[in-house]
C-alpha cells in the first residue's frame, strides 16, 4: 500500500462529512498511544499553552524524581528517556516558545540533578548539546522572549 501525501489527505478530508471525519479521528486514536496523545493535546490542551507547559514541567520533575539508580549507565538511560518524552510533547505543541522553555527547564533540572552532570561525560554532552540546540532556536522568537531566554541560557552555561 502506498501512503498518501498530506496534500492528498487534506483534499480527501474536504470531501468527507463531519461525522466521517469524527469516525476517522476516533479510529486513528485506537491504533497508537502517540495518536491519542496528539488528539488529547489538540482537543483539550492547545487552548491553554501555559498550562500545557506547566504539566510537561511536572512530568520532567517526576521523571527525575523517579530515578533511583546509582549506576551512571542507568541514570543516563533515564535522562535520555526524559529528554525523548519532552521532545515528543514539544512536537505535539509545535510552538517555538514552548520548545525553548521546556528544554531550558529540562537543562535546569538536569544541571541541579545531583552531581552527575559535572562528573559524567555522556550526561555532560547531553546537557551541552541541548544548550547548543536552544541557542539556535532563540533567535526565531519575539525580541522580549529572546532576551529572557538568553539570560536563562547564559545562567545555565555558567555552570
Amino acid at each position: 500500500m502506498k501512503t498518501a501525501t498530506l496534500a492528498e489527505i487534506k483534499k480527501e478530508c474536504k470531501h468527507r462529512s463531519p461525522e466521517e471525519i469524527l469516525a476517522l479521528c476516533l479510529r486513528l486514536g485506537r491504533f497508537k498511544k502517540e495518536n491519542k496523545e496528539l488528539l488529547t493535546y489538540l482537543l483539550f490542551e492547545a487552548e491553554n499553552e501555559a498550562l500545557y507547559r506547566e504539566s510537561i514541567k511536572e512530568l520532567i520533575d517526576d521523571g527525575f524524581n523517579a530515578i533511583t539508580a546509582t549506576r551512571a549507565y542507568i541514570i543516563k538511560k533515564n535522562i535520555r528517556k526524559i529528554l525523548k518524552e519532552t521532545k515528543k510533547y514539544i512536537r505535539y505543541s509545535g510552538n517555538k516558545e514552548t520548545e525553548v522553555e521546556l528544554l531550558l527547564y529540562f537543562c535546569t533540572v538536569l544541571k541541579n540533578y545531583k552531581s552527575h552532570v559535572k562528573r559524567n561525560s555522556v550526561i555532560r554532552n547531553i546537557f551541552e548539546r541541548q544548550l547548543e540546540y536552544i541557542s539556535r532556536k532563540i533567535p526565531a522568537l519575539h525580541e522580549d522572549l529572546q532576551y529572557d531566554f538568553t539570560l536563562e541560557l547564559e545562567a545555565l552555561e555558567g555552570h
